[in-house]
């Protein structure tokens, strides 16, 4: 436990619900197991009313029993394993049974009706979490990491999820709010004594402690991309004139036969998607329509479409046919792209097995990094790619971090727009310490500061913070 339940709840939030839920805690099909998890102040008796062994009602926890679980009729559904888990020592803080049943869905879904008769409720969506975060067993941003676990799809998600499930997230916010909390002493302080003209607080002293909270926050703000990208992945779109050979790249990129290759121009017509695992990110390419005017409605769509899928992406692969190289009017749109900070782009001369042993010069040169390739040859041997590989993870600067371990700190979007707002106060309290202001001014702006870091771990909480947290849970965790 990381805190008492009641600090972690904060005066506003709402008590834990006293009822008794229940609900499929693995995935729905053919499976050798399957689990379904009670959870509530009767939990036990529920379970125990429906079992084989009478003994169940009066389990210890920690303990597991083997028997028959039997519907209301007495006619028996399954044979099971019950684990027992008394609260508050248990996942949720309450009592918990886990029941473990033969996998097949008819027989977990008549488990679960067995229960729902028994007197359990239907759990809804993140339930289960919900009711650790609010019994003291989780804050908030250790909640939103099992989430974020649950759907991770590559290392660094992974990662990323179990650092902020062991507390990353919410120790680095904590170390920050430590930073802040001999300021608001001394400050809150001086407001108590301000008929007495005392000065308790050293002000050159107050203003290295905001600077200090100012440089951590500003470090954890710019954690929240590297977060999205582990959670989301990379978009990566291949763009490019017709017949440059972006299906064949999207192909060897991947490992898959996703996309049609064809010699005819303009054979791709709409995005093909595929994705890879590179430097520990999931990366998703999506193979677009050749950049062209074109009187063919479907294929100005087509591109139309490309054009929109670059304007999303987080990496734009520009191939060129190297045989051909770029005209002017592709500079200039790559040279408008190079404006834009937030699309990195690459530009890749590929068919280099088509040019004689002089080549030619990176067509490329003044407009974005270039690299030379075949992806013909790299269809049969991927190590032609390594380059490629090793430019799209420096794209996104993520070079290096698949060996973080699990130390990464990666905040989510909605701990960035708190912990924004708590870096905008802290710097008004410096800028109103420089000026002079009154200590009430600067309580004021540390008190915001304080809130807006309390949002994130869930030492303040609103029912609509919980809702939108929570909602995105799936049922039975």
């Amino acid at each position: 436990m990381r805190d008492s339940p009641d600090r972690l709840r904060g005066s506003d939030a709402p008590p834990a619900d006293r009822t008794t839920i229940a609900a499929l805690a693995t995935a729905r099909g053919t499976a050798a197991l399957a689990v379904v998890r009670a959870s509530g102040p009767d939990a036990v008796p529920i379970v125990a009313s429906r079992f084989s062994n009478a003994e169940l009602a009066e389990a210890a926890g920690r303990t597991v029993w083997v028997g028959w679980l039997r519907d209301g009729r007495g006619v028996a559904v399954d044979q099971v394993v019950c684990t027992v888990w008394r609260g508050p020592h248990s996942s949720t803080g309450e009592d918990v049974v886990e029941v473990t049943c033969h996998g097949g869905d008819a027989v977990a879904q008549s488990v679960l009706r067995v229960l729902y008769d028994a007197g359990a409720h239907p759990a809804q969506a993140g339930e289960f979490t919900q009711r650790a975060f609010l019994n003291g067993k989780l804050d908030l941003a250790q909640a939103e990491a099992v989430a974020d676990l649950i759907s991770s799809e590559s290392r660094l998600g992974l990662r990323a999820a179990v650092s902020a499930l062991r507390g990353g997230v919410s120790d680095a916010v904590e170390a920050v709010r430590q930073s802040l909390v001999q300021t608001a002493a001394l400050v809150e302080l001086e407001l108590d004594f301000g008929e007495e003209d005392v000065a308790f607080a050293d002000r050159s002293q107050l203003a290295d402690l905001l600077a200090d909270a100012d440089r951590e926050l500003s470090a954890l703000v710019g954690t929240a991309r590297l977060g999205a990208l582990a959670r989301d992945g990379v978009a990566v779109v291949l763009g490019g004139r017709p017949n440059a050979g972006k299906s064949t790249l999207l192909n060897a990129l991947t490992g898959q036969d996703r996309a049609i290759v064809s010699p005819t121009p303009g054979t791709t017509r709409d995005a093909v998607e595929a994705e890879a695992e590179l430097g520990g990110l999931r990366f998703r390419f999506t193979d677009t329509a050749g950049l062209r005017d074109t009187a063919d409605a479907i294929e100005a769509e087509g591109t139309r479409r490309a054009r929109a899928a670059i304007d999303a992406a987080d990496v734009l692969v520009y191939v060129v046919d190297a045989t051909v190289g770029l005209d002017d009017e592709e500079r200039a749109f790559l040279d408008g792209l190079a404006r834009r900070r937030e699309l990195a782009v690459l530009v890749v001369e590929n068919k280099a097995d088509l040019l004689d042993s002089g080549g030619r010069r990176p067509s490329g040169e003044g407009a974005a990094a270039v690299l030379r390739l075949s992806a013909r040859d790299a269809l049969a041997d991927s190590a032609a790619l390594d380059a490629l590989r090793r430019s799209l993870v420096a794209a996104v600067r993520a070079e290096g971090l698949d060996a973080a371990g699990a130390g990464l700190v990666a905040v989510n979007e909605r701990h960035r727009r708190h912990l924004g707002a708590a870096l905008q106060a802290v710097r008004r309290a410096a800028e109103g310490l420089g000026r002079g202001d009154g200590g009430d001014t600067l309580a004021l702006d540390l008190r915001a500061a304080f809130h807006e870091l309390g949002l994130v771990t869930g030492a303040v909480t609103t029912e609509h913070v919980l809702d939108a947290v929570f909602s995105q849970f799936c049922i039975g965790k």
